[in-house]
């Protein structure tokens, strides 16, 4: 079993930043890729990011390309989503996840699908205000 805590979401200003981080325990998921997932309040769960096991090779939503950075730590098994640019449409409740057949690729339309996550975190609040 894989247990996943994210933490660092909060409240700021458009055109600020925040970094999200997740931190896994139980069983190592060095061997795993994992990603980020956030849902705004009366919406779907939505694909953000994801990353390969190695942590160099990564996947974006078109909506946060260019402003947000995933990586990893897999010393300290955690997991890091950097925000920055951040807008309203950014907020959301953001959730981290493993992917244990998501390895050494992560192929766009298979690591953006929630469904092949197996592992989720309870998530973390982002709220943007304008």
């Amino acid at each position: 079993q894989v247990q996943l805590v994210e933490s660092g979401g909060g409240l700021v200003q458009t055109g600020g930043s925040l970094r999200l981080s997740c931190a896994a325990s139980g069983r190592t998921v060095s061997d795993y890729g994992m990603g980020w997932f956030r849902q705004a309040q009366g919406k779907e769960r939505e694909f953000v990011a994801a990353i390969n096991s190695r942590g160099d090779s990564t996947n974006y939503a078109d909506s946060v390309k260019g402003r947000f950075t995933i990586s990893r730590d897999n010393a300290k098994m955690t997991m890091y989503l950097q925000m920055n640019s951040l807008k309203p449409e950014d907020t959301a409740f953001y959730y981290c996840a493993v992917a244990p057949l998501l390895r050494f690729s992560v192929p766009g339309a298979w690591s953006a699908n929630k469904n092949n996550y197996n592992y989720w975190g309870q998530g973390t609040q982002v709220t943007v205000s304008s």
